[in-house]
């Protein structure tokens, strides 16, 4: 963990009934609910698409800000990030790169660019054992307007903006993992279930190797998915929030169908226009994870029976699109666990979306979730489900070997002392993660190694669900509590423009 050397932190938190202590002439009293072991009542969890740690932060806090584009400043205090400008990352943006391009800056004008190869073989090649000197060769796309060494392109202040002024505001992870190589299906897996066994049928090229999800396909139990289509058996964090009566949901931009079918069978065609104006449909199923599961998929597509029923079981089954968790939310009935994801102009994938987009989706749902009367006890993570293809300079730790040779050329054979996790290898790429709340510290940069089930841990402990067991690797998931203060002055909210991200 890292600070700045002009801060002091005083980490701690006082539990006294439903009250609790947060500095000096500060007192919070927290709202009803079930109970929780942090002040933490509301846990909202914005899951973007496609941006390794370095594509956004290579060179965080310094911004080039050429003439007409958004500029950004960033505070003196500002700690050091391990990225590719820094002494940390080695200073591999300015030499010395082992990759066939350097690293690159994307200007604000160049926002829409091709979608990279984000697979799990791809995406291990990249690494060569350890060298990560493959990322062009492995990871480029030739084909029509796209550039094959893409993938060593970065963004910095000056187009991904609200990104840095969040980071500067709140808290960030500089170490912070996907759980396994992959693209959209198993790393949103991982997120859910902390694990991507238990796929069915067993074996699918790409897709499925030895009952393991390795690559995208969509849900089974999704009316409005398209093909090939496969299942996933186990428990996810859904089935433990609704064991302990815990509510909950996951809200999708483009959700509610477009239209119904005579047998009313729904289509899901809604689509908005992105940067570039192409029109992108706003529902892909397979971004949604709980719908490869039987017991908490939502096949038709039904709406909740109520405002009031949002979060709770129901005909929806905590399946829900977007505009139910602003119904529920400015209702005062905001579930304590809510996933967002934008609409698929709004994600952030490249091919498909941009940080533009993206800018505008991240902005509008802070912006409004800061102004709600639970903030209070309210805490946002962002992250970004996979690299999407893009360099990132630091090695992932080993931490689930595989042995297939088919498809691991980077986590190795395990020895017989070791787990075995077939087709498991990670961690993968790093990933951007920000901690938003008035708990979060402030302008704080966390070195704590963690991935995706720090998440799942997060939600697990707060609200005393217990660990998934089994093959889940959610209990050795590093902890989001060392970005937390609870015993701190409550940061006061960030309100940025959706235009230009900067603060207004």
């Amino acid at each position: 963990m890292r600070k700045n050397p002009l801060l002091t932190v005083i980490v701690g938190f006082i539990l006294l009934a439903a009250t609790f202590t947060i500095g000096v002439g500060y007192s919070l009293s927290v709202p009803s609910g079930p109970s929780t072991t942090t002040p933490i009542k509301h846990l909202v969890v914005i899951y973007q698409e496609g941006a390794s740690f370095d594509h956004y932060f290579a060179s965080y806090p310094y911004a080039v800000n050429p003439p007409r584009e958004p500029n950004f400043t960033a505070s003196l205090l500002t700690p050091t990030v391990n990225n590719l400008g820094s002494s940390l990352g080695g200073g591999v943006l300015y030499w010395g790169n082992p990759n066939a391009v350097d690293p690159f800056r994307l200007d604000y004008i160049q926002a829409f660019q091709c979608a990279n190869i984000d697979n799990y073989k791809a995406e291990q090649q990249a690494y060569d054992a350890g060298q990560a000197d493959q990322f062009v060769q492995a990871l480029g796309r030739i084909y029509g307007q796209c550039n094959p060494a893409e993938p060593m392109g970065y963004f910095d202040g000056n187009t991904v903006t609200a990104v840095w002024e969040y980071a500067q505001h709140f808290a960030m992870s500089d170490n912070f993992f996907a759980t396994t190589f992959g693209s959209s299906t198993p790393e949103s897996l991982n997120l859910i279930a902390a694990t991507t066994d238990g796929g069915s049928p067993l074996n699918m090229a790409n897709t499925i190797v030895n009952g393991t999800v390795i690559g995208n396909a969509y849900p089974a139990f999704d009316d409005c998915s398209l093909f090939p289509l496969i299942s996933v058996t186990g428990t996810n964090i859904g089935n433990l929030l609704n064991d302990k009566g815990i509510t909950w949901g996951w809200f999708q931009g483009g959700f509610t169908p477009s239209s119904r079918g005579g047998n009313g069978a729904p289509s899901c065609l809604t689509a908005h226009t992105n940067y570039l104006g192409l029109a992108v449909t706003d529902y892909n199923a397979m971004l949604d994870p709980f719908q490869y599961f039987n017991d908490t998929s939502n096949k038709l597509h039904l709406p909740p029976t109520s405002t009031v029923m949002i979060g709770q079981t129901d005909q929806a089954n905590h399946q829900y699109d977007l505009s139910d968790f602003w119904l529920a939310a400015n209702s005062g009935n905001m579930p304590s666990v809510s996933f967002l994801k934008a609409p698929g102009a709004q994600t952030g994938q490249s091919g498909s979306s941009d940080p533009l987009d993206e800018q505008t989706f991240l902005v509008n749902t802070i912006n409004a979730i800061e102004k709600l009367p639970s903030w209070s006890s309210t805490m946002i993570v962002v992250t970004w489900d996979g690299s999407g293809g893009w360099y990132d300079h630091v090695v992932p730790p080993k931490s689930t070997p595989s042995n297939d040779p088919a498809n691991d050329y980077f986590c190795g054979h395990p020895t017989s002392l070791e787990m075995v996790y077939a087709d498991r290898c990670g961690y993968g790429s790093r990933v951007p993660l920000l901690i938003i709340s008035p708990w979060a510290k402030s302008n704080f940069v966390d070195g704590t190694l963690g991935d995706y089930t720090s998440i799942l841990s997060f939600i697990e402990n707060n609200w005393g669900l217990g660990r998934f067991g089994g093959n889940a690797v959610d209990w050795r998931a590093g902890t989001l509590m060392s970005m937390l203060n609870f015993n701190q002055s409550p940061v006061p909210a960030l309100y940025l423009s959706n235009k230009t991200g900067l603060p207004t």
